[in-house]
């Protein structure tokens, strides 16, 4: 645990788990569908941990991890907050490392029946075929960290990877915007070159594409299965960094049904009731919160 982190008392994650569940209840919603949570292997987790810890390059701060417990009291806490469906967003950072995962994702999903089941993929030889494996063996969504992969999403040996999903319409959660700190393939360019290529590919772009919000929803003005989630953004913590211009909200109502709540749970240095308030309070209707807090998921996903 790193210095500046106390563990969180039963007190307050009874106090929150309070607060989230009047906060969907106040909005007649059956619970939360959060499309951006980490469930991974103990010892990748326990390596992203440490990279968080060591406030790594990509951070540059401290980030204290709000909810390191192990992973059952993790599924426990999220399970009392009210989610109904979460994700397991695994990735890989270097080769032979894809495969290995998606046989965890599927093994995690078959004994956690409300995660859909999360895979994911690299750009390598045979990238093709474990993808199409994982979409026979019931994959509902991917997840490509193009800056801790530190890949280009137009190498040439993700063509068949893109092909398959967009053929398959599962989403692609894809960290690709240049926060927190700009990747060799970050930002909004290698991705319109990727849709100009695969014009119906299901993406959905992770941190509302932060901090190059404006250019992203640009592409999803034009895109109609590109998606956004609302993962970290609007937050005391991202806005103090990257702020949201305010003259894009009327564009944040315009896309509300492409909206999608997302968390980044358990890896976030402040409370998830935050991440559930800072949505509201862009005011933008409470028929805004509800369809990003779980319409558009459930309706995503069935």
């Amino acid at each position: 645990m790193s210095h500046a982190e106390q563990p969180r008392s039963d007190a307050e994650l009874a106090e929150e788990t309070e607060g989230i569940v009047a906060f969907w209840n106040e909005l007649s919603l059956p619970g939360l569908f959060d499309v951006h949570t980490h469930f991974m292997p103990k010892k990748v987790m326990d390596k992203v941990w440490s990279y968080f810890d060591s406030a790594g390059p990509l951070t540059g701060s401290v980030w204290p991890i709000s909810y390191r417990f192990a992973e059952d009291e993790r599924l426990q806490v999220i399970r009392g907050f009210g989610v109904r469906k979460f994700t397991s967003m695994i990735y890989p950072h270097k080769p032979s490392m894809a495969a290995w995962l998606n046989s965890w994702g599927a093994d995690f999903a078959a004994r956690t029946p409300d995660c859909l089941h999360t895979a994911t993929f690299y750009p390598e030889e045979g990238a093709t075929e474990y993808v199409e494996r994982a979409l026979a063996d019931g994959a509902r969504i991917f997840k490509s960290h193009i800056q801790v992969g530190n890949y280009s999403p137009n190498d040439p040996l993700l063509d068949g990877v893109w092909g398959a999903v967009s053929d398959a319409a599962v989403p692609v959660v894809i960290h690709c915007g240049s926060g927190p700190a700009p990747g060799s393939h970050t930002g909004p360019d290698p991705i319109a070159e990727l849709l100009q290529r695969f014009p119906k590919l299901p993406l959905i772009i992770a941190h509302m594409g932060m901090p190059e919000y404006v250019d992203f929803l640009d592409l999803a003005d034009r895109y109609e299965n590109v998606r956004l989630d609302t993962t970290m953004a609007f937050t005391d913590f991202a806005e103090a960094a990257a702020p949201l211009p305010r003259s894009e909200l009327p564009r944040l109502l315009d896309l509300q049904d492409r909206i999608l709540f997302g968390s980044d749970y358990p890896n976030i240095p402040y409370p998830y009731l935050h991440a559930l308030e800072a949505v509201r309070r862009l005011d933008l209707g409470d028929d805004w919160v509800r369809a990003v807090c779980w319409g558009n998921g459930s309706a995503l996903f069935g």
